[in-house]
């Protein structure tokens, strides 16, 4: 039995949570890698990874390469003399890198491998309707997402559930994978499973402007999938015009209802308490929404203040 020296490598609150778990369970780790701080929002202020953060609350030791290649991070990181590394939410890694460990190194995706290897993977399994999901582990080779299996847990999606709960959840049960692993391979008792491709893969593109967009010519349920599987983080997007003016706006939250009508699609019907829009079977209830230059806000909030004429179009 082998005592295990770990590297960690991620950078999201994702990452955090299974960090934290590999700490609490006693584990060393010898350094971690996160991105390089970049300048965000209006002002531009420095802003620190949530990996960072974390590490430098609990005085672990931390780099940042901007350079994965560059011989200098390259003799540090070996200088650390880790035997294994473990990576959640970072980037690819150059094969110096991830052969570097005698132990190897192991990623954690938010996926049932092969499917939805790519950067998004919880929020493609929201929006294509999928009812489960679930974490993998898997030994890095050199192409994305593809190296051998070591095991994967599994979890149902509900119905109403948006990437954000989903992504708590499989922060919960990465948790447990990863430790699960570590404990594999610590006691020399790990086995792997070769990834089969095959034609029906699905893909966890990465998101951008034109895929978050809203089509109000697919079914109901479609965009209701979309709506939670990019909610709250970027949120699906539309366009609402009422006669000259036109607004983009993000919607977070709605709730379907199918039943016949005769409006035209992306008739938007409002009230001073409701706003639904018409899709080709039934209704799209937009629940909360944010218009430019306002903050999120529950659709009763904005109704209460802003009223549209009759012939108001999502499109």
């Amino acid at each position: 039995m082998e005592k295990l020296r770990i590297v960690f490598m991620g950078t999201p609150e994702f990452a955090v949570g299974i960090l934290d778990t590999i700490i609490k369970n006693k584990y060393e780790v010898v350094g971690v890698i996160t991105a390089a701080d970049k300048p965000a929002g209006r002002g531009q202020k420095i802003k620190y990874s949530a990996v960072k953060e974390y590490a430098l609350e609990n005085n672990l030791n931390l780099l940042q390469p901007t350079n994965l290649k560059d011989e200098t991070f390259l003799a540090e990181l070996k200088s650390l003399d880790a035997n294994l590394q473990v990576v959640v939410a970072f980037r690819m890694l150059p094969e110096v890198v991830w052969k570097m460990p005698k132990l190897g190194t192991f990623n954690l995706h938010a996926s049932l491998l092969p499917n939805y290897r790519g950067a998004a993977p919880i929020n493609w399994a929201i929006i294509n309707g999928e009812t489960k999901t679930g974490v993998t582990t898997f030994f890095i080779d050199d192409k994305i997402d593809t190296g051998a299996m070591i095991l994967s847990k599994e979890t149902p999606i509900s119905e109403t559930e948006n990437a954000g709960e989903l992504h708590d959840r499989l922060m919960q049960i990465g948790s447990e994978a990863v430790v699960d692993t570590l404990a594999l391979i610590e006691s020399g008792n790990v086995t792997t499973t070769i990834q089969k491709d095959s034609n029906d893969i699905k893909t966890a593109y990465k998101l951008n402007r034109e895929n978050c967009k809203i089509d109000w010519n697919i079914s109901g349920k479609q965009i209701h999938d979309l709506i939670r599987g990019l909610s709250p983080y970027p949120a699906a997007w539309c366009l609402f015009k009422d006669g000259d003016e036109e607004w983009s706006v993000k919607i977070y939250e709605a709730k379907l209802s199918s039943e016949n009508h005769s409006f035209a699609i992306g008739t938007i019907i409002s009230t001073k308490k409701e706003l639904k829009i018409a899709v080709q079977d039934g209704f799209i209830e937009v629940l909360s929404l944010q218009f430019p230059g306002k903050k999120k806000m529950k659709t009763v909030e904005l109704l209460n203040g802003m009223t549209f004429s009759n012939t108001i179009k999502a499109s």
